[in-house]
C-alpha cells in the first residue's frame, strides 16, 4: 500500500473512531475499547477460523457446499446473501423462508418486499446494502432455528462481516439482534438503541415479518431507522468536510 493510500486509510479509520466517540456516553451504548480500523480483519471474531475466507467468493463457494448441520438435507437452495460488498449498512435477518429458499435469494418474499420499502424510505436501494440472515438454510415449515444451528452458521455470518466492514448493522428481530450481541434479551429490551459489537454500532429492531402482523409497530422501526441515518450522515458529514 502507498503512502498515500496509507494515509487516506489513517484519516477514514479516524473519522469513523470520532463518530464513535460522540456515542460514548449516551445510553444504550457501552462503548469499550475501540480496535483500530485499521486491523479490520480482527475486529470481528470467528469462532472457527477454518471457515475465515479471504474473499466472497472464496466464502460463498464454501457455505454453498455447505453440509454441517442438518438444514442442508431439506434445503432447496443456500441463501447466502445479496447486495454491496463494500456497503456501509448491513441488515441481518433470522433465516430463510419458503420463498428465499425457492429462489436462493434473502427477503424477497412479503417480508422482504416491506424491508424493501424500509430500504427505500431510508434513500438506499437493495443494490446500496447488504442483505443476510444468521442461517443461510431454510429450516423445517419455518419454525425457529435451533442453538446448534445457529452455532455451526455463525461463523460464517461473521465473516461476511469482517469482509464488508460494514459502519453499522440493523438486526432485524430477536435471532439476529441475540447472536450478534451474545445475549438472551428480547428484541423489545434491545430495539431502539445503539449497542456495540467490536465497535461497530449495531440497531436492532423489529423484523419485517413481525410487522406484517403487527402493523401498528411500523412507527417504531422507522424511528430506528432515523437513528440509523443520523449516524450516517454524521459520517457523510465528516467525510465531506475534510
Amino acid at each position: 500500500m502507498s503512502q498515500f493510500a496509507e494515509l487516506k486509510e489513517t484519516i477514514k479509520d479516524l473519522k469513523e473512531m470520532l463518530v464513535l466517540e460522540l456515542l460514548k456516553g449516551k445510553k444504550g451504548f457501552p462503548v469499550t475499547t475501540r480496535k483500530k480500523r485499521a486491523d479490520k480483519e480482527s475486529v470481528f471474531t470467528l469462532e472457527d477460523s477454518s471457515l475465515n475466507f479471504e474473499t466472497f467468493e472464496e466464502l460463498k463457494e464454501a457455505v454453498l457446499k455447505c453440509k454441517r448441520c442438518r438444514l442442508a438435507l431439506g434445503r432447496t437452495n443456500v441463501v447466502f446473501g445479496s447486495g454491496d460488498t463494500k456497503s456501509k449498512v448491513v441488515f441481518v435477518g433470522e433465516g430463510p423462508g419458503r420463498d428465499e429458499d425457492i429462489q436462493g435469494f434473502p427477503f424477497v418474499g412479503k417480508a422482504g418486499q416491506l424491508l424493501t420499502k424500509i430500504i427505500e424510505a431510508m434513500g438506499f436501494s437493495r443494490s446500496d446494502v447488504y442483505i443476510c440472515n444468521v442461517i443461510k438454510c431454510r429450516p423445517p415449515e419455518n419454525r425457529n432455528p435451533q442453538d446448534d444451528e445457529i452455532k455451526t452458521c455463525k461463523p460464517y455470518l461473521l465473516n461476511q462481516l469482517s469482509l464488508i466492514k460494514p459502519f453499522v448493522i440493523v438486526a432485524l428481530g430477536t435471532f439476529a439482534a441475540q447472536t450478534l450481541l451474545n445475549t438472551d434479551e428480547k428484541i423489545t429490551a434491545l430495539r431502539g438503541k445503539f449497542w456495540n459489537f467490536n465497535g461497530v454500532p449495531i440497531m436492532p429492531t423489529y423484523h419485517p415479518a413481525y410487522l406484517l402482523r403487527n402493523a401498528n409497530m411500523k412507527k417504531e422501526v422507522w424511528e430506528d431507522m432515523k437513528k440509523v441515518m443520523k449516524l450516517l450522515n454524521n459520517l457523510d458529514g465528516l467525510t465531506k468536510n475534510n
